[in-house]
């Protein structure tokens, strides 16, 4: 269980670290965005779209591996495969 929970983590890191490259990812050359400006291409607003929908996706499936997590801890606590360490109830 222990590495089950280490690689999800591990997954869901990954996951959030894909959304910002593709969040952060633009036009390097300062030239190139002056031209844009002037002369608007639709590359450009396609490459926006593709980046946007490369980093839905990817938030999309760190949300959908947090649950996934949340889920099979509680499902191995149900079936007593771990067990709560903690502050006891009452103290």
């Amino acid at each position: 269980m222990t590495y089950f929970v280490t690689i999800a983590f591990i997954l869901i890191l990954l996951s959030l670290g894909g959304a910002m490259i593709f969040m952060l990812k633009g036009k390097k050359d300062t030239e190139q965005e002056d031209t844009d400006l002037n002369h608007p291409d639709q590359n450009s607003a396609s490459d926006n779209a593709k980046r946007s929908s490369k980093m839905a996706w990817a938030l999309a499936a760190r949300v959908g591996l947090s649950v996934l997590l949340f889920i099979c801890i509680l499902i191995s606590w149900k079936m007593g495969w771990i067990e709560p360490t903690g502050i006891k109830p009452g103290q």
